[in-house]
């Protein structure tokens, strides 16, 4: 079996800034603000630079607010984590929107029987630890870098590691696999990582160590978790900690880069609602069949006063026009809700109506083809009701001024509503 190191516990003083980014959400950006509960589970690679405060601090800038706590012993594994009492009682609070989930830096780059039973096991138990208190947290695994030559140490035992490029690979297949194994979500920090790497080789992520990182390589870790958590570019944050503002662009750049055009990678969104749809017309009536995914139920509205909580309904329009259907998609921790346009047409009067109009005077005949109970309601051209009445017969007159544009809109409960526009000279 491969060995892992014990990671450097150095500590650093931080402060988590809760009040201050509160505050500013509810000054600067009301109503666009998002606020997060985060938690971050590692060790001294998510410790480094306070990478918590560094992606909370990009948020800010944005008027987002992330509001954090951490457990990040030096060195600790999964495994660790699954016994570790700080641990264990900061996820039992169960009020977190998200739990990212970083392994010890080596264990995930080893030969895949080990990871296998030396890693994955324990990734599975924080996953179910974290939906047993919060079945809507999402938990994110932060995929890590490989060391900046290598893992020198194990190399002779597993070639793959005796290059970054090599131990890399293996980074990212184990946490690809763990993602999949628990659908969560992967943080692609190492992916971000190899992409500077290759591209701009000047910027040094690495500290003299040669594994921790550097401001440079936390920076772009932050710059990658806001991304993935808000599923926006970090590109533009005024917040570039200690470093330039030309070494941010690019970090922020590689970051939305290997985030945003690769979601489905990376399953980020992968559990959510989606509310989709598609229709066949035939006549007045419109199948409706559901596309949607990780749905429990839904919530159709026709447009025409019309509803179903049927998956795949069928409806009958009884009036020619262009109707606004919405569809709700609800899951237990989540909705969506999509609109679609869908044009009725070439009904003839006797499909299209279930009354007719007779203008006398000053004076709207309403003629119905049904006694059933209808609500009738007049409106003017401003909007105004001029009139609005149930009404059970089959004839009903209306009182109203010439030369006027009316809206008359009828319910009727074995037609739904029809509305017409009507001009009385």
């Amino acid at each position: 079996m491969l060995k892992s190191n014990f990671e450097n516990n150095l500590r650093l003083t931080h402060k988590k800034m809760k009040a201050l980014s509160f505050i500013y959400c509810l000054i600067a950006l009301p109503f666009f603000c998002q606020t997060k509960n985060i938690l971050f589970v590692g060790n001294s690679y998510t410790y480094y630079n306070s990478l918590p405060q560094l992606t909370a601090e990009i948020a800010l800038s944005f008027g987002d607010t992330i509001l954090w706590d951490s457990s990040t012993p030096g060195g600790y594994t999964f495994n660790q984590h699954c016994t570790n009492t700080s641990t264990q009682n900061k996820i039992s609070l169960g009020n977190w929107d998200h739990v990212i989930l970083q392994e010890q830096s080596q264990l995930p780059s080893f030969p895949p029987f080990q990871v296998a039973s030396d890693c994955f096991p324990y990734a599975a138990k924080l996953v179910d630890t974290i939906l047993f208190f919060n079945p809507c947290t999402e938990p994110i695994f932060f995929m890590t870098w490989g060391r900046e030559n290598g893992d020198q140490t194990n190399c002779a035992n597993y070639p793959p590691l005796c290059t970054y490029d090599g131990m890399q690979g293996r980074l990212r297949e184990s946490y690809l696999q763990m993602s999949v194994d628990n659908q969560a979500t992967v943080s692609p920090v190492g992916a971000a990582w190899k992409y500077v790497r290759d591209n701009h080789p000047s910027i040094d992520l690495y500290t003299s160590d040669g594994s921790h990182p550097s401001i440079f390589g936390s920076y772009l870790a932050a710059c990658v978790h806001y991304a993935t958590i808000y599923r926006t570019s970090p590109v533009g944050t005024s917040f570039t900690s200690s470093i330039s503002q030309s070494d941010a662009n690019i970090l922020q750049q590689a970051a939305a880069l290997i985030v945003l055009d690769s979601l489905e990678t990376w399953r980020i969104g992968a559990n959510e609602t989606i509310a989709n749809f598609s229709y066949q017309i035939n006549g007045a009536q419109v199948s409706f069949v559901f596309n949607g995914v990780n749905t429990d139920s839904v919530e159709w509205n026709f447009g025409d006063g019309g509803y179903s909580n049927s998956l795949n309904p069928d409806h009958e329009f009884t009036s020619n026009g262009i109707y606004e259907v919405a569809l709700i998609a609800y899951s237990n921790c989540y909705s969506d809700t999509i609109f679609q346009s869908i044009e009725i047409s070439g009904l003839g009067i006797a499909d299209n109506t279930f009354f007719t109009v007779e203008h006398f005077n000053n004076v709207v005949n309403v003629n119905f083809n049904s006694s059933s109970k209808k609500m009738v309601t007049l409106f003017n051209s401003i909007g105004k009701i001029i009139f609005s009445n149930e009404c059970y017969n089959n004839t009903l007159s209306i009182n109203v001024t010439n030369g006027e544009l009316f809206i008359l809109s009828i319910y009727d409960e074995r037609y739904g509503t029809v509305n017409r526009k009507i001009f009385h000279p």
